[in-house]
């Protein structure tokens, strides 16, 4: 305005102040009292969060979602996997076909496999991916509402997946 930029002066406790009301991606009154205005990036009110694994796994059991949006929320969500002493997936198979057990929290994979059991956490995508064909999933096998997924759908799963991701 005059030659010097009086925004690096930092002696003016009323400036600083002013500053810092709009700070943390808020809209508030900038530097010299106009009012900021947020962006597209920045919302006023945080967007919520969606539902857990475990809160999707009873709602689609008791039929109060569907099946898209259960399988939106599982290819996001962390699945708790018991682990052998050898990396990789186990099995049961004394079932008509060979289902691994996951689970949908921590809770759930100690009350089937115990306190200190071996596990690793990916993605219900990461799952699907890595999963062997002709196997599928048993998911909170302990629990309340217990879900198994046979080969046939997690393969229906994976071609949702893929359109979803890929168009």
């Amino acid at each position: 305005m005059y030659g010097y930029d009086q925004s690096t002066y930092q002696g003016d406790p009323y400036q600083q102040a002013q500053q810092q009301a709009g700070m943390n991606g808020m809209p508030g009154p900038g530097p010299y009292g106009e009012q900021q205005q947020a962006t597209p990036q920045q919302s006023l009110y945080p967007e919520p969060s969606p539902p857990s694994l475990a809160d999707a796994v009873r709602a689609f059991t008791t039929g109060s979602m569907t099946v898209e949006d259960f399988q939106a929320i599982f290819i996001t969500s962390k699945v708790h996997c018991p682990r052998g002493e050898r990396p990789g997936f186990l099995a049961l198979h004394n079932t008509p076909t060979p289902v691994i057990p996951m689970f949908s929290s921590l809770k759930e994979l100690r009350r089937y496999a115990g306190k200190e059991s071996k596990h690793f956490s990916v993605t219900g995508a990461e799952v699907l991916d890595l999963l062997p064909t002709g196997y599928g999933f048993a998911l909170d096998m302990e629990g309340e509402h217990r879900m198994v997924f046979d080969a046939k759908a997690v393969e229906q799963m994976v071609d949702f997946t893929m359109r979803r991701m890929y168009g």
